[in-house]
């Protein structure tokens, strides 16, 4: 039994309290506005369980320094949160959700943060190692019909030929990647009729 879900807050959001057991790498899926003066933005995260992870505005200082203003970009991209038992709310320790970790910077990130009406006090966030792969792929580009008339053009003077083009034509790749099986089938085809061939060879990819 997961003891973990028995003493989750009855919340809307993600509280410091969900954090008690350890903290937690979250990758976010989307970003958007509400009408919490105090907590106006929503960090939905992949598992959120529809309970959003709302940053401070000292949280929220952290990710524009790291990552910059644009919203839009911190989707796919991973942080470490964990419970900071020392936050502070009407003079009593009340704990608050702290960064430890982000991914996509290139080096350790250090900024100052306030941390009385008084008093800033230097907040480190460390790299998060091995997170870049959850940056969404982008959207593949179309194929360019010029591209894949010279694709088959090429393949049908046989393998060969084909292997030349695609060496003497790397920005014509991704096009010619679409229709590889047709490809495939026309070079093999042509060395048919040519001459029996000796092995099965593959497209390069």
């Amino acid at each position: 039994m997961d003891m973990n879900a028995t003493i989750a807050p009855k919340s809307d959001q993600l509280n410091s309290d969900d954090l008690i057991s350890g903290p937690r790498t979250i990758t976010i899926t989307r970003v958007s506005g509400n009408d919490n003066a105090d907590q106006p933005v929503n960090i939905y995260f992949q598992g959120d369980n529809n309970k959003p992870f709302r940053p401070c505005k000292s949280m929220r200082r952290v990710m524009v320094h790291c990552w910059g203003p644009d919203a839009t970009k911190y989707v796919g991209r991973s942080m470490t949160i964990y419970r900071d038992p020392a936050v502070t709310f009407g003079g009593m320790q009340v704990g608050g959700i702290r960064i430890s970790h982000m991914s996509h910077i290139e080096r350790a990130q250090t900024m100052a943060l306030t941390a009385t009406r008084a008093k800033r006090a230097p907040f480190k966030v460390e790299v998060l190692q091995g997170m870049e792969a959850q940056q969404p792929p982008a959207e593949p580009k179309p194929a360019d019909p010029a591209h894949l008339e010279a694709a088959r053009a090429a393949a049908s003077e046989g393998t060969d030929a084909f292997r030349a083009w695609w060496t003497a034509n790397p920005d014509m790749r991704d096009s010619a990647k679409s229709i590889m099986a047709e490809l495939q089938e026309k070079c093999a085809q042509v060395d048919a009729a040519k001459a029996p061939p000796d092995d099965d060879e593959e497209l390069p990819m």
